[in-house]
């Protein structure tokens, strides 16, 4: 049965995946003229200083010494391992081949839901999030995408540790609250961070392009800080594995967006693909319980 508290849960989610949408274009953009590991560094620092001031802001108190190994989970998923990993693969792909991985999250956060949230979803649920995630990969199929193994495979990396960073902040957000996580999980980078992002600044910046800075500038403030903070408070409200199913349609919105910004075509295809995925996460949401 829906619940007010699930319904916010699905509007929050909802929030947090059209910003995310737009991130790994972002990247794209930025990892054509700065080196991914300075953008993973820059991007956390930016971020964990924003989040630094939000909670002396706010008078939050510290977590509890039992929380700081999952802080520590998350940052490796979220501040770190995914960030790093997919900058490091849209090297080698385009960002339209990378957002098809996308697909493939719901699953692994689910999975992650699983053994790190106590979730237990239909198997129905489980049918219904394995057909939205093989609609998304026959699509790129369909449409001949190829890249090279090697993005391929950072890509599958950055998914696995993503998923993994989504189902502990999500859990961890039950008791210490959604914007709190990210928060303290940029927080407890920063003292890494931080210092390396100088150490790895590049020598120059004459030659780094306007869209660069656009792309840094948007990975640093939504995809790392203000995306979380709907994403996790979703994720607590209605249920890991049940609003992680939104991650489908994160690709299609990315796509749409590059379609916008970078005026590609949309195809059918595309459009009828979407639709079936929508219907996917419908389902699976009746069935997530």
């Amino acid at each position: 049965m829906t619940t007010p508290q699930t319904t916010r849960g699905w509007i929050n989610g909802f929030i947090g995946v059209v910003l995310f949408s737009g991130s790994l274009p972002a990247t794209r953009a930025a990892v054509l003229d700065l080196d991914p590991v300075f953008l993973t560094l820059a991007r956390a620092a930016i971020a964990g200083v924003l989040a630094l001031a939000v909670l002396l802001i706010s008078g939050e108190k510290r977590p509890a010494p039992s929380q700081l190994l999952s802080l520590l989970v998350v940052a490796i998923g979220v501040v770190v391992g995914f960030p790093l990993l997919s900058a490091l693969a849209l090297q080698y792909i385009t960002s339209a081949h990378s957002l098809v991985f996308l697909g493939l999250l719901p699953l692994a956060t689910a999975a992650f839901g699983v053994l790190r949230g106590g979730e237990r979803p239909h198997p129905l649920f489980w049918l219904f999030s394995v057909i939205g995630s093989l609609l998304v990969i026959a699509y790129a199929v369909w449409q001949g995408i190829t890249a090279s193994p090697k993005g391929n495979v950072l890509m599958l990396g950055a998914i696995f540790l993503c998923g993994l960073g989504y189902a502990e902040g999500a859990a961890l957000s039950r008791k210490l609250g959604g914007w709190q996580v990210i928060s303290w999980a940029l927080v407890l980078s920063l003292p890494v961070m931080l210092p390396l992002a100088f150490v790895y600044l590049p020598p120059s910046v004459a030659g780094v392009r306007p869209a660069a800075w656009i792309g840094l500038a948007y990975v640093s403030l939504f995809s790392m800080f203000i995306g979380f903070i709907f994403w996790y408070r979703g994720l607590a409200q209605g249920g890991i594995a049940s609003v992680g199913q939104l991650q489908l349609l994160q690709p299609f919105f990315g796509l749409a967006l590059a379609a916008t910004l970078l005026h590609e075509h949309i195809s059918p295809g595309m459009l009828a693909v979407t639709v079936g995925v929508i219907a996917c996460v419908y389902a699976s949401k009746k069935y997530a319980e």
